[in-house]
């Protein structure tokens, strides 16, 4: 299972800084949405040229105009890029058709979508690389809020998952057990006291 730090972070210092706390102890390094928001896709020009052998996530939570959108962050030097669960089907084949011409990745973010396991096999169908079980803040905000919802619907999906919402290293041992592929950690890293200390227990907690 591969390791994800979700950066979420305003400014390209701050993100750059933190990178480079992490890297050698994560696969992944997303760029959160308000970091491209507030910085555009120069951030991500920056963090892959400063970690040219990561994988870097943009996680553009695309809506519409899949193909132009996927195409600008390939080509600003992303590897993988987001397209929401909720978006039309047509959103997703034009996202997955600018990541063939790069050679690079389509993730599908399933936040909000209902029925997760059925989009899931719909989206892995239009070429999505895998799909995210991803619970947003607001959503683990609210009372009640339990993972295992997530683990459950990456389990019976049986496509390619990544889990985010709540891993740390009290979840991630259960993230692993229900078969994701990527286990992304926001919080648990960026706001330990010690986000280099944070990413070496959690991938050491990863069998």
């Amino acid at each position: 299972m591969k390791l994800q730090v979700a950066i979420d972070v305003l400014s390209t210092e701050a993100a750059l800084e933190l990178a480079g706390k992490v890297a050698e102890y994560v696969d992944i390094i997303e760029l959160g949405t308000p970091l491209v928001k507030s910085e555009g896709l120069s951030a991500i020009t920056a963090v892959k040229e400063a970690h040219p052998d990561k994988i870097v996530f943009a996680d553009l939570k695309t809506m519409d105009a899949g193909e132009l959108e996927a195409d600008i962050a390939f080509k600003a030097g992303a590897d993988l890029v987001t397209v929401l669960g909720a978006a039309d089907d047509s959103t997703i084949a034009g996202a997955v058709k600018a990541a063939k011409a790069h050679n690079k990745g389509v993730v599908v973010d399933l936040i909000g979508i209902e029925d997760k396991v059925a989009r899931a096999k719909e989206v892995r169908a239009l070429g999505a690389k895998f799909v995210e079980m991803h619970a947003g803040l607001d959503e683990q905000a609210k009372p009640g809020y339990d993972l295992n919802v997530l683990l459950n619907a990456g389990e019976e999906a049986r496509v390619p998952f990544s889990v985010a919402g709540g891993v740390n290293l009290s979840t991630i041992a259960a993230v692993q057990r229900s078969g994701a592929d990527v286990a992304v950690a926001g919080g648990a890293i960026y706001g330990a006291d010690d986000p280099a200390v944070a990413a070496k227990e959690l991938r050491a907690a990863i069998i």
